[in-house]
């Protein structure tokens, strides 16, 4: 049985293993630089995720094993209601195709609405296995997606 909800402080062991494998993940991609994220880096992400505010985390489980993880957050929009951001989605590669991630990201939409967000949005690689997914969910309008650092030169 599938379930999903907020992330409560009983969930922190089972969520960090979970954050752990997502950047584990994205770390192997080619050209993708590995996410340094150290004890102190966790622990201030957690905080956030559960103190109520703006930036949110659920889980889904599945026969109550944790499963999935999602990251999101709210903020302002200059043209008209607010937004939510699809910050991080993760599920469990043994478990994937099931229809967990589509849970999760309907949840995180129902949530995003009932705050007053009503456009979720998420970005991911171009060849993302994932992509499969979100193009039958959602609507890909070609944005490309720039990072800009004050230190980074123009070859990185």
């Amino acid at each position: 049985m599938l379930s999903i909800g907020p992330l409560t402080h009983l969930d922190r062991g089972e969520w960090e293993a979970l954050t752990r494998s997502f950047h584990a993940h994205w770390a192997g991609r080619p050209g993708r630089p590995a996410t340094e994220v150290d004890d102190d880096g966790y622990e201030w992400t957690w905080q956030r995720l559960v103190d109520g505010g703006q930036i949110r985390g659920i889980c889904a489980r599945l026969d109550g094993t944790m499963v999935g993880i999602a990251h999101y957050l709210f903020h302002a929009s200059v043209w008209g209601a607010g937004r939510c951001y699809l910050a991080e989605l993760f599920v469990t590669p043994e478990v994937r195709r099931r229809g967990i991630a589509t849970a999760m990201i309907e949840w995180v939409a129902q949530d995003a609405d009932q705050h007053g967000s009503p456009r979720l949005y998420w970005n991911t690689e171009v060849d993302a296995e994932a992509r499969a997914l979100y193009d039958k969910i959602a609507v890909y309008r070609g944005y490309v997606v720039y990072n800009y650092s004050p230190s980074a030169t123009a070859t990185t």
